[in-house]
């Protein structure tokens, strides 16, 4: 058999199998399929792939035969059959989109890959950019929009940001100026990027914080080995400071190295210890009125104001944004309640003074006692922090402690609008095993965009992620993006657009309306998981 022939039944083969896979998946939910009819289609596949020497397909389909048998009288629902068949679901799309080399020759991310931040109006230089370093294995979120940009940077705190001097509205001198002013005890390496790439530009672009410089047009090695030395460099100093350069408490990395010696000690002493973590309420709008080095002034004095009020023997650390953790020994839940909430009270008495606006912050908290020999470092971190989420639904300024925690969990409206079937099935999968702390998601999947729009919950008040295909028939993404940043509850979606690799135009209009990210198809799925997992936990 020739090689053109052995293509041509390779791509037949996958048609018929995706064809299928439509069929049972589109049935509607009360509908089943009996056993027997899946055994033999599953049969008919393993014979084919191994004629025509697809070892991955063959593989998976004797794997699912074991599990089943052939005089089974069985019937299969929808989701029971999507569970079953998902892994060649799955193998379907990766044929259809990539050639098997590169699925194996490219990196995996998981969400906690370093997150790198492009800003720059000119989309075919963010695109390539974007491209050449998320092939190294890193996580890049872009956006074209300097204001919007600037918001982002302070919200995800990336690990390190690509800035362009010439941008509209606001050009990146005024950018790192204004991350300069109150983020400059952060260590977060900055690098223009600019055509304009004259002496004076550069010695300015130093003066003002920046950590590189690379002229246009770039070399593309020259940029790589530059990115690969940053990163590094950035990885060391967080793995090497323990003090936290803001609010001068330990960090969290202090934290996990010393938070097991506690528990250590209370095997060995019997000596119970509680844990608190403490939130800032409302701090979101402290930032979005006043500004995020009124912000940062806040946490500085909020951490000296808590250092200056515990006994020498507690311990805090800042956890992470505006959330810190407090270490009490030998403090019974009850002690520990008392004390958080006198803090609570000194502290919300304190006033702070902006250009003649005087306001006051309170904080939450929530509490757990390390009681017994059972709980884990990781168990009683999660018991506190759902305390305090109690304590911020009941009201905030007050303390919440549950030494057995219930499911109070707020809800999460996530939807996916893809005309694929098999891309709603593979993200439908993907959502439902991510584990976002204090939310039950609430996934939804449209095939088009005017179903979606028409929904209830398209008009809910909630948080809201959106998953939007770009190419869509009746209506595209970009008008539906459209649709939901000018309704009335626009401020509490977040979209991740699906685009093909090349829609330069798509890309721009999607950056221009407001996604908060893009991801070009084809894409790995796990790594689009783990960038979803990311942008729900930086952003919710």
């Amino acid at each position: 058999m020739n090689l053109v022939n052995m293509e041509k039944y390779k791509n037949s083969l996958f048609g018929n199998i995706k064809n299928k896979l439509s069929d049972w998946l589109e049935l509607d939910a009360e509908q089943t399929i009996p056993a027997q009819e899946i055994f033999r289609f599953l049969h008919s596949i393993k014979g084919t792939a191994g004629t025509l020497q697809l070892c991955g397909l063959m593989s998976i389909t004797e794997q699912l035969l074991e599990g089943m048998d052939e005089d089974s009288e069985q019937v299969w629902n929808r989701t029971e059959l999507r569970n079953f068949l998902f892994e060649l679901i799955e193998h379907t799309y990766e044929y259809e989109h990539f050639d098997e080399v590169e699925i194996k020759a490219k990196p995996v991310r998981d969400s906690q890959a370093p997150l790198i931040q492009i800003i720059d109006d000119d989309i075919s230089m963010l695109i390539l950019l974007k491209d050449l370093l998320e092939d190294k294995g890193w996580m890049v979120i872009t956006n074209a929009d300097p204001v919007k940009a600037t918001n982002q940077y302070f919200e995800m705190q990336p690990d390190c940001l690509i800035l362009d001097i010439q941008l509209p509205a606001k050009d990146g001198f005024q950018i790192l100026q204004e991350i300069h002013l109150h983020n400059e005890k952060y260590f977060i390496p900055k690098i223009m990027i600019s055509i304009q790439n004259d002496k004076d530009s550069r010695i300015k672009a130093f003066k003002m914080g920046a950590d590189d410089f690379i002229g246009k047009p770039i070399d593309i090695d020259e940029f790589i080995v530059k990115m690969e030395r940053h990163i590094q460099r950035k990885k060391i100093f967080d793995q090497s400071v323990l003090i936290d350069e803001l609010t001068q408490v330990y960090n969290r990395r202090f934290l996990e190295d010393t938070l097991p010696r506690y528990f250590n000690d209370y095997k060995r002493s019997g000596r119970h210890f509680s844990i608190s973590i403490i939130d800032l309420d409302h701090f979101k709008r402290v930032n979005d009125q006043y500004g995020h080095s009124v912000g940062d002034f806040v946490l500085a004095e909020f951490a000296r104001f808590m250092k200056s009020n515990i006994r020498n023997s507690d311990l805090i650390c800042r956890y992470g944004g505006e959330e810190f953790i407090i270490i009490f020994p030998d403090t019974s839940n009850d002690e520990a309640k008392h004390r958080l909430t006198k803090l609570i009270k000194d502290f919300s008495a304190k006033k702070f003074n902006q250009n003649g606006h005087t306001f006051s912050v309170t904080f939450s908290a929530g509490v757990f006692t390390v009681d017994n020999e059972d709980v884990t470092p990781k168990k009683a971190l999660e018991e506190a922090d759902t305390s305090l989420y109690e304590a911020k639904r009941s009201g905030r300024g007050r303390v919440g402690s549950m030494q057995i925690a219930g499911n109070n969990k707020k809800s999460l409206n996530v939807s996916v609008i893809d005309d694929d079937f098999i891309i709603r099935t593979i993200l439908t999968k993907a959502l439902h095993s991510l584990q976002i702390p204090h939310f039950d998601l609430n996934i939804a999947v449209y095939e088009d965009g005017p179903s979606f729009l028409k929904s209830n919950r398209a008009k809910e008040d909630v948080g809201h992620f959106l998953i939007l295909d770009g190419v869509m028939p009746i209506m595209d993404g970009i008008e539906v993006l459209q649709n939901v940043k000018q309704s009335s509850n626009a401020e509490f979606f977040t979209v991740l657009m699906l685009t093909g690799r090349k829609s330069t135009n798509a890309i721009a209009n999607a950056l221009k309306l407001g996604a908060d990210d893009y991801v070009t198809k084809p894409f790995s799925i796990r790594e689009l998981q783990a960038r979803i997992e990311r942008l729900l936990t930086k952003l919710i």
